[in-house]
């Protein structure tokens, strides 16, 4: 069963002996069941947590934020307390990517315990230019764009109803990302590993590479068979890549 520290923080599946844990940011429209399969997936002695953001889920009925700032102070304030008292790992997928890095950065500047590793998938690196925003494109061309970036489901988009409640969301969340200010700061010291889909039409792999710029540690690509949401039609991939770093760092 799930078990909250916080509102914002969910243990997919407790790990009492865990050498580590491994925090996970969703892409946009996304929550905690995109992580659900990734207690299996991973080595021995890592347990995982999900961020549970405002709007989907148990707290759908709370309005999803529309801004990186608020959204960053929150996770900050509601980070667990006993983070400090084991390694930890960011991963973020798309959104998620952006959300961890300034969640870093917001306890840096806090003095708190950091990530000894940052996962970021399917992201271009924060200090280059946006690319065109969508969070306020009409109904019908919004569709269009989500369809050829594969982010809805086709079992939602035969469900006008399911959709209709869920698009409210994606444009909250697309803003978030869309709308960001980045400012530069010092690198960070944490290991960053970057990950690509092979097919992906959103993130070049240039766009990827950038994040070596965010790190004086060690930085990786890795690309992956698939388009921006590799994360779904590659889980398995994926996730003995993220176990073969986390066992080099943490459990080996």
């Amino acid at each position: 069963m799930d078990y909250p520290a916080t509102p914002w923080f969910v243990c997919l599946k407790p790990v009492p002996q865990a050498k580590m844990r491994l925090y996970c940011f969703p892409y946009a429209g996304g929550g905690v069941p995109v992580f659900r399969g990734w207690t299996e997936g991973l080595v021995a002695g890592v347990e995982v947590w999900a961020a549970h953001l405002p709007g989907r889920g148990s707290r759908s009925r709370e309005a999803p934020l529309t801004q990186m700032l608020p959204l960053i102070q929150a996770l900050a304030r509601q980070f667990p307390l006993d983070s400090g008292e084991r390694p930890f790992a960011f991963f973020g997928h798309s959104m998620g990517a952006r959300v961890g890095f300034e969640l870093v950065r917001s306890l840096r500047r806090q003095g708190r315990p950091l990530p000894a590793h940052l996962f970021v998938s399917a992201c271009a690196a924060p200090q280059l230019p946006l690319g065109r925003a969508i969070h306020m494109l009409p109904k019908d061309v919004l569709l269009a764009e989500l369809q050829r970036r594969k982010g809805i489901p086709q079992a939602v988009l035969a469900q006008p109803e399911l959709l209709d409640l869920l698009l409210p969301l994606l444009r909250a969340d697309l803003r978030v990302v869309e709308t960001v200010v980045y400012h530069s700061e010092p690198a960070l010291d944490c290991a960053i590993t970057a990950f690509g889909g092979l097919e992906d039409p959103i993130v070049s792999r240039e766009a990827l590479e950038g994040w070596g710029e965010q790190t004086s540690g060690p930085f990786k690509t890795a690309f992956i068979a698939g388009d921006h949401f590799f994360l779904r039609t590659a889980e398995g991939q994926l996730l003995q890549a993220i176990a073969g770093a986390l066992k080099r760092q943490f459990v080996s």
